[in-house]
């Protein structure tokens, strides 16, 4: 955790969370300012460096969407709060289709939900109206700040007023 540093675009809006040492080489370029620094420092055989923990690019730099929405379980997971979509349960977390592959049904951020095991075996290859069974949220693509927690499940205080509160 101490070696993460939360990156944010020119505008604010954070985008990744990278190494220190490559947070340092883009503030050293020039490329980054840093926005909140740890209590050490860092030191070279010269020098003293301050410890980012956030940085925010200097020049705005557009994040392509299909790179931003990636699926993934963890993502999926970390979209749903890590919480069965079904009836809340937080263990034993699969990723259910919505609608069935086996009737259709794609595998996009709008058909995928968290669902505890037992919710998946009894939903199996049904649709939610056959079996009673409706996701308690709408499926639909993450904001952004779902890949930091990813990136990052333990996130430092100092990154919070940057983050999207829940």
């Amino acid at each position: 955790m101490a070696q993460q540093v939360l990156v944010l675009n020119a505008t604010y809006e954070p985008i990744n969370v990278c190494t220190l040492k490559r947070a340092v080489v883009l503030v050293l370029k020039n490329k980054a300012e840093v926005l909140e620094r740890g209590a050490r420092q860092l030191r070279s055989a010269t020098t003293n460096f301050v410890h980012p923990l956030v940085i925010r690019l200097v020049s705005y730099v557009r994040v392509p969407r299909h790179a931003q929405r990636k699926i993934s379980r963890r993502a999926v997971f970390a979209r749903d709060g890590y919480r069965c979509q079904y009836c809340g349960a937080s263990a034993h977390l699969t990723v259910d289709h919505v609608v069935p592959k086996s009737r259709g049904g794609g595998s996009g951020w709008d058909n995928v939900v968290t669902s505890c095991a037992p919710c998946n075996v009894r939903k199996a290859d049904r649709l939610p109206e056959e079996v009673g069974m409706h996701p308690r949220s709408a499926p639909k693509p993450p904001p952004p700040d779902v890949f930091i927690a990813v990136a990052a499940p333990r996130q430092p205080k100092s990154w919070e007023p940057y983050l999207r509160t829940r």
